[in-house]
């Protein structure tokens, strides 16, 4: 297990290395000096990048698991006619190349003036996350006990009662699962934000594959460090929530 965590940490050790080295030219083994530059350039100029990445991921997290709920429920729990077309519509995305539908998508977005537009990145950016979201509920729905709602509904509970206290409790770890995926699938996009948000919409992985591009090594790891923080907490709340979740059980 300690092979295993020292084995994950080495990249970003090594993403650490590379932040504050300068001047490290081949052929020579170490840096020449090492500075923190970089980081102070990520502090004082990815503030605006940050923000909308996060304002991105959240809101595609949220609207994605929100849109996913009736349709995974009614998919997991009914059979009825063009069932397994609907399933094959809803997980196309999936299954094509992300630069073919965001070409077509992008013509489209074009003509209702939501290119170089936050709005416009935000839709683009539920196309592979509602799929996701929908799988991971789908799971969790087709483990729910639908006698439970009966019964509540029985002793007179309402809708919004029957929700909170039997379907939303028995399909958490599915909910946090999905709001997962989604913010993930979000955060890291970068095909999609480039050829619907241009130039306007700067997010964390355009700055990112920027730097990359030009050369600047220390920014580019300091950058890389930062795309992987909120994640990384993410997945440790996430973790947290499911353990909890499981011990109540």
């Amino acid at each position: 297990m300690k092979k295993l965590a020292l084995f994950c940490l080495w990249p970003v050790a090594m993403l650490l290395f590379l932040s504050t080295a300068q001047g490290w030219l081949w052929p020579t083994l170490l840096p020449r000096e090492f500075s923190l530059r970089a980081w102070n350039f990520v502090v004082e100029q990815s503030g605006g990048p940050l923000v909308t990445s996060l304002s991105l991921a959240v809101t595609v997290a949220i609207l994605s698991t929100l849109i996913s709920l009736p349709a995974a429920r009614v998919l997991a729990l009914h059979s009825f006619t063009g069932k397994r077309l609907l399933l094959w519509l809803l997980f196309l995305p999936l299954l094509t190349q992300p630069l073919a539908s965001a070409m077509g998508l992008h013509g489209l977005f074009l003509r209702y003036g939501l290119t170089d537009q936050w709005m416009g990145v935000l839709l683009v950016h539920l196309i592979p996350s509602v799929p996701y979201a929908a799988l991971t509920l789908m799971a969790s729905f087709s483990k729910l006990d639908l006698d439970l709602e009966a019964q509540a509904r029985t002793l007179g509970a309402s809708k919004w009662q029957v929700w909170r206290h039997v379907t939303g409790p028995s399909i958490a770890p599915g909910i946090a699962l999905a709001l997962t995926l989604s913010f993930l699938m979000s955060w890291s996009q970068y095909l999609l934000t480039l050829l619907i948000g241009g130039e306007r919409i700067l997010t964390l992985p355009i700055v990112l594959v920027g730097f990359e591009k030009s050369g600047d090594g220390a920014v580019a790891a300091a950058m890389s460090l930062l795309m992987i923080l909120p994640p990384t907490l993410l997945f440790v709340i996430s973790n947290w929530f499911l353990r909890e979740n499981q011990s109540l059980e």
